[in-house]
């Protein structure tokens, strides 16, 4: 797994959460943050590699979440945690 691949997942990852109400709002109730912050935040090219971050541990915290947006965007459930490794916090995982 490169950046760019991580980064292109972790977009989609952003893509498939917010265009989904129930999706962003756990998001949002698990960061947090409020839209307006999250838009934000997104304009910010600092704060984007831990919004990307995000998202991925989003995903990587339920299952049916993560084999939904793996079904959609066609992506090995493996490739969020391996993306994951690639972004700020990854010694977590």
């Amino acid at each position: 797994m490169d950046k760019d691949r991580a980064e292109i997942i972790s977009i989609n990852c952003l893509s498939f959460i917010a265009a989904d109400e129930k999706y962003l709002a756990g998001y949002l109730n698990l960061t947090g943050t409020d839209i307006y912050q999250l838009k934000k935040n997104t304009e910010n090219p600092d704060e984007m590699p831990s919004i990307l971050a995000s998202v991925l541990d989003y995903l990587m915290q339920n299952e049916t979440y993560l084999i939904e947006f793996s079904e959609v965007y066609e992506v090995d459930p493996t490739d969020i945690q391996k993306a994951r490794r690639l972004f700020p916090g990854a010694d977590l995982f």
